[in-house]
């Protein structure tokens, strides 16, 4: 817990104490898969133990914010402040479980997950709990099947909001935009994982290690040790420093493309800068409307180039999934006669790319 008024430096400095530790909240034990009826019991009191943490933990600001409380200034004077939450700074899968919303949902308003990235001009209602509670008081009347489609459509799960019951607090303000979590941790990351498979497929990835092992020293830059593909663990301070190199890293190393490669490597290019310039002028400490419309341009300019990369974009469970339909699909006989027919007729070593090319296209197509 922190005062919002603070300068950044003196929140950054641990000998100041300037960030209070309160709580520690319960990492909840994984279902086992013994059995349905226990794993439902665990499920519920999963969820449950979230909330009584957060009671407990927020029992004072309850009654401060109702009273008040007499605080000294700084300049020796006392007054009678009224302590309010004004922000959560998390990533966001915790806003989804304190929020009790979707994993694709917004937490501060209740865009369609189908419109995430679209318009950045256009303006969606944002999140009433008011309505959301009274809603959920209608399901427990038995008014359930227009009920459940209105909390499907805005996003929002029956559960109570962890904040609904603090007083002067909106829960759809507490969340707030951080470079740590929204920029370093989250984009940067699903987009180098993008950059190396597109790397990987133009056989550059040497030529990007060596280019990212060779950044001469700079002040306030942590100069690299190891090739990129050798960091096991990335933090918020090694991803901070990718921000301010991965355009001239991967510029050096998409040099000299043939003729195949002449038109994908100045798109790849292009997606990865305005993200960088996002990141830079969000540092600003105050902006104006030609700010923030350069702000929209990146991001607009962002979605329009990610077409490049659409084929990295997997998750673990797609993965997964498409091996397994693999595997099913290879022991079927129209493909694995297709497989086999072209054996006697190739070398040994075009046989196995044809393969790979048959398993690639399946991925492809599911």
């Amino acid at each position: 817990m922190t005062i919002g008024n603070i300068l950044s430096q003196t929140r950054n400095s641990s000998a100041k104490m300037s960030v209070l530790l309160v709580a520690l909240l319960p990492l909840p034990p994984k279902l086992t898969g013994e059995s349905s009826r226990a794993d439902e019991t665990q499920r519920q009191i999963n969820a449950d133990s979230l909330p009584a943490v957060f009671d407990l933990v927020l029992t004072s600001l309850h009654y401060v914010s109702h009273e008040g409380m007499i605080m000294e200034y700084g300049d020796r004077k006392t007054r009678l402040c009224f302590p309010i939450l004004v922000a959560w700074i998390a990533d966001h899968a915790v806003h989804t479980t304190l929020h009790w919303i979707g994993s694709k949902s917004c937490p501060k308003c209740e865009v369609p997950c189908n419109e995430l990235g679209g318009n950045p001009r256009k303006v969606y209602k944002v999140h009433d709990y008011a309505i959301y509670e009274e809603k959920a008081r209608q399901l427990e009347s038995g008014e359930a099947a227009s009920t459940w489609e209105y909390f499907r459509q805005v996003g929002v799960k029956t559960g109570q909001n962890i904040f609904t019951a603090l007083h002067r607090v909106n829960p759809s303000n507490l969340h707030k935009l951080n470079l740590l979590h929204n920029i370093y941790l989250d984009l940067f990351k699903h987009i180098m994982q993008w950059v190396q498979g597109f790397l990987k497929r133009q056989k550059r990835q040497q030529a990007f290690d060596d280019a990212w092992k060779e950044i001469p020293p700079y002040p306030g830059f942590s100069i690299p040790k190891k090739a990129y593909r050798e960091v096991t663990q990335w933090q918020g301070k090694e991803m901070r420093n990718l921000s301010r190199s991965i355009s001239a890293v991967l510029a050096s190393a998409l040099r000299n493309p043939d003729s195949f490669q002449h038109r994908e490597f100045p798109i790849a290019l292009q997606y990865v800068s305005p993200l960088v310039d996002f990141s830079l002028m969000a540092q600003y400490r105050s902006h104006t409307p030609d700010t923030l419309s350069y702000l929209e341009r990146y991001l607009l300019t962002f979605h329009q180039t990610k077409a490049i990369f659409l084929e990295f974009r997997t998750s673990k469970a797609t993965r997964a999934e498409a091996n397994r339909q693999h595997r099913e699909l290879r022991n079927k006989s129209p493909m694995n006669v297709l497989m086999r027919f072209t054996i006697p007729l190739r070398p040994n070593g075009v046989s196995r790319r044809i393969k790979r090319d048959f398993r690639g296209l399946i991925g492809k197509r599911i």
